[in-house]
């Protein structure tokens, strides 16, 4: 099964989390970086994070692999060890380090690998 598919009597899934949670997650998130002057490249990167995990951007924030809709968990590992890699090798890196970083943290919260979300 696939995280988009519900099962009866339980909310979707988005990776290991309840789609809710990660639209509230992604709300928070929104809040507290809403004034330019508050943003960061890491809290761009969640929320682009966050996004793709919801089904609403075209391409995933590292590869940019194209995916429709949701994508499943196996999709997401896949992307949140993308970023591990440019995180750990500069030469594999293509985008600012503190955006990766916010992308690997908010999919790593998504599949289950950390409990703290970005």
């Amino acid at each position: 099964m696939s995280t988009q598919q519900t099962v009866r009597g339980e909310e979707r899934r988005v990776g290991t989390r309840s789609r809710s949670e990660v639209e509230r997650a992604r709300h928070a998130l929104e809040v507290r970086s809403a004034a330019p002057d508050r943003q960061t490249q890491v809290s761009r990167g969640a929320l682009t994070g966050y996004l793709w995990a919801l089904g609403r951007a075209e391409a995933a924030p590292v590869t940019g692999a194209a995916v429709a809709g949701t994508p499943d968990l196996r999709t997401l590992t896949a992307e949140v060890d993308a970023a591990a890699v440019q995180l750990e090798d500069q030469t594999q890196r293509t985008v600012p380090r503190d955006y990766t970083r916010g992308v690997h943290d908010a999919l790593a919260w998504i599949c289950g690998h950390r409990d703290d979300r970005p």
